[in-house]
């Protein structure tokens, strides 16, 4: 697994991430050079649940999807990030944290880790960053809580529903006055975030086609027809 530093990066990760946009030309330099670049290929986890951890991970090209194994043995995704997202955060702020997630490569994913170390440096020259941090692990929380909230729900409707909403949210992007989603994830993996069957929710992606609320084309790629019907799955 090569590794080099990000600091002469055509686009460097400090460029890409929130968290570092009020930093100077020369503060974002100074910290691309700390920063050590890592590829990983479709499928590679970049760190697994339980396992020590002290990096923060920022995502420069690809997609990482957290997941957490039930007690059931299944796969439950919490996350799909994307290009400028990060995460481990909350390493950084606990030096005994053990990672509560695994993390996988979706696709083809170039990686940027800061340690626990030099993000101390950096949050005490710059303290707002640590408010940044703070901020999206609120986030996440409320994601969590709500993805928590829908997984209750005995209806898979509200489940699957619940997930193009989110999908559409992150990946959407309006053409011809429709939201076109590239899905980042396998029918399984669509399963397994909703907390469903892989026949469930085949099933479901049908009877919303035919109620007209979405369109699906081939296995990567969903059209949302009607996102207020949705909406209403989960109101």
């Amino acid at each position: 697994m090569p590794e080099h530093s990000c600091q002469n990066a055509a686009e460097p990760c400090t460029r890409k991430v929130p968290i570092f946009a009020s930093l100077s030309g020369a503060d974002l330099s100074r910290i691309s050079a700390m920063i050590i670049h890592r590829k990983y290929t479709k499928g590679q986890p970049l760190i697994l649940e339980e396992q020590p951890t002290d990096t923060l991970f920022i995502i420069q090209q690809g997609q990482v999807k957290l997941s957490k194994m039930t007690p059931q043995g299944k796969e439950q995704i919490l996350h799909i990030l994307t290009a400028g997202d990060f995460f481990g955060e909350l390493s950084i702020f606990n030096s005994d944290e053990l990672s509560n997630f695994s993390a996988y490569a979706l696709k083809d994913t170039s990686i940027c880790m800061l340690t626990r170390a030099d993000m101390e440096r950096i949050m005490l020259e710059n303290p707002d960053i640590a408010f940044k941090l703070l901020k999206t692990v609120t986030k996440r929380l409320a994601h969590t809580e709500n993805l928590a909230q829908s997984l209750a729900t005995k209806d898979p409707e509200i489940r699957i529903a619940y997930m193009i909403l989110e999908l559409s949210d992150i990946y959407g992007k309006m053409r011809g006055g429709r939201i076109h989603i590239d899905l980042p994830l396998s029918r399984e993996e669509l399963a397994n975030y909703a907390g469903v069957t892989r026949e469930t929710i085949s099933r479901k992606f049908a009877i919303f086609e035919d109620l007209g609320l979405i369109e699906l084309i081939g296995n990567k790629r969903m059209v949302i027809r009607n996102r207020p019907s949705l909406e209403k799955y989960i109101d």
